[in-house]
């Protein structure tokens, strides 16, 4: 299955891939996300639950030498 993705305030956030059956369950998941340093977005629908994800790169770490030009 290909990642879900979705976009809240213009934002682009892609889905866990979890379906969470009770809105503590996703709850958590959410926190353990959230103190990892991702951004996140809960959605309900109908009767489960939803995350969606995102985080921005604050630094590129390049290893080796440049090619040569």
């Amino acid at each position: 299955m290909a990642p879900q993705v979705r976009f809240f305030d213009r934002l682009k956030f892609v889905g866990d891939g979890e379906v969470y059956q009770t809105r503590a369950a996703a709850e958590a998941k959410k926190g353990q996300y959230e103190s990892q340093g991702f951004e996140t977005q809960l959605v309900e629908q109908e009767d489960t639950f939803s995350l969606y994800t995102r985080r921005v790169v604050k630094e590129v770490k390049v290893e080796g030498e440049p090619p040569p030009g």
